[in-house]
């Protein structure tokens, strides 16, 4: 499935909680989704625990 068909459901997904449920709704189905993908991607193992708690690579930090 390409990604232009995810993004079109997702939308459809956001939508209908909107209508029906409300604002609250909305965020809800948001927040879960946004947790789905980031699940997705680790088991994909596009991402690793350790890319959230990394600290900065570069010499700039914080003082």
């Amino acid at each position: 499935m390409s990604m232009a068909v995810v993004g079109l459901l997702a939308g459809m997904a956001l939508g209908f909680a909107g209508y029906f449920g409300g604002f609250g709704a909305f965020l809800l189905v948001a927040a879960l989704g946004a947790i789905g993908f980031i699940a997705g991607r680790f088991l994909d193992g596009d991402l690793e625990p350790g890319d959230f708690f990394r600290s900065r690579e570069r010499g700039d930090r914080r003082r």
